[in-house]
């Protein structure tokens, strides 16, 4: 039995599976709409699609690092029971992994790239199938050249971060020292690296701030504009203390800014570091958890 794109987009809407799952179905099915629905629910591709809209809060953050390549990557669940599984774990490094090896552009390039004959979507798919929890790949990044790597606590944080320098994993002080730094970063979870990475308009914003609140303040709201300015450059000069990764208080050793810290291993190594750049991944941020009101629940079931 022939089928037509718009078949494909029928079954689409009607399973809510992917266009390419429901034409695949569509071909084994000889073009049958009842048997192809069948078909998807067997897979369990449509059971999928309908909890894909679920919250995947928790999960992991793994980050690898070798060869001159790293990669972070955030894959979540529905709960911690699943993200702390075995499988759930393993899949999240075997992504990493692919990411390091195959360079996807994006997150549609990360999901068609193929390992063992298997997509990593269709890996996806069969975690679903065994766990029956939605399951996201969120997000990932890449670096090449001398990278080192941290993961906190057990996948909680993940760190990458890219230097410029001669040295590699080989030397040991490199190493330590960048491991110093991603768990500063990892700590102290900086905005950017350093006062030029900072955008103009984040700056004027902060500004705008910092002068509304002193206009609020009866001991600052008759000062001169002038006077107010230089108030405001010290207040900005605090904003890149906290938020410029070079200049924190580094953790380990409070005389020193990590930038100095940097600066005293490179001069003890006899050679050039800078940080290029960094990725901090924290599993979860910016999704808002649903919050279960048991109490409510129960009562309504009694109701």
């Amino acid at each position: 039995m022939a089928f037509t794109a718009k078949d494909v987009q029928a079954l689409r809407e009607k399973t809510g599976c992917g266009m390419m799952d429901c034409k695949k179905a569509l071909v084994e099915c000889n073009g049958d709409m009842d048997a192809a629905t069948d078909y998807l629910r067997e897979k369990g591709l449509a059971s999928q699609a309908k909890k894909a809209s679920r919250i995947a809060a928790e999960g992991t953050v793994c980050a690898i690092a070798k060869n001159g390549i790293g990669a972070v990557v955030e894959l979540n669940a529905e709960t911690d029971f699943v993200a702390n599984g075995d499988g759930f774990k393993a899949l999240a490094a075997e992504i990493a992994d692919i990411i390091a090896e195959q360079n996807p552009a994006d997150m549609d390039a990360l999901l068609a790239c193929k390992k063992d004959g298997k997509t990593v979507e269709e890996k996806v798919q069969e975690l679903f199938l065994a766990v029956r929890e939605n399951i996201k790949v969120r997000r990932f990044a890449r670096y090449v050249g001398k990278v080192v790597t941290y993961v906190h606590a057990g996948g909680k944080i993940g760190v990458m971060v890219n230097f410029d320098t001669e040295l590699d994993d080989t030397n040991a002080e490199f190493v330590a020292m960048g491991k110093n730094i991603a768990m500063q970063i990892a700590a102290m979870n900086p905005a950017y690296l350093d006062q030029a990475s900072v955008p103009a308009e984040v700056l004027d914003k902060e500004k705008e701030i910092l002068i509304a609140q002193m206009k609020e303040d009866p001991k600052m709201a008759s000062k001169p504009d002038a006077v107010l300015g230089k108030i405001v450059e010290g207040k900005i000069g605090k904003y890149y203390k906290e938020n410029c990764l070079v200049e924190q208080q580094f953790v380990v050793d409070g005389d020193l800014t990590v930038g100095k810290y940097v600066e005293k291993t490179a001069k003890e190594l006899g050679t050039a570091i800078s940080i290029k750049s960094f990725v901090r991944f924290e599993k979860g941020e910016g999704i808002e958890k649903r919050v279960d009101d048991f109490a409510n629940e129960v009562a309504s079931m009694i109701k």
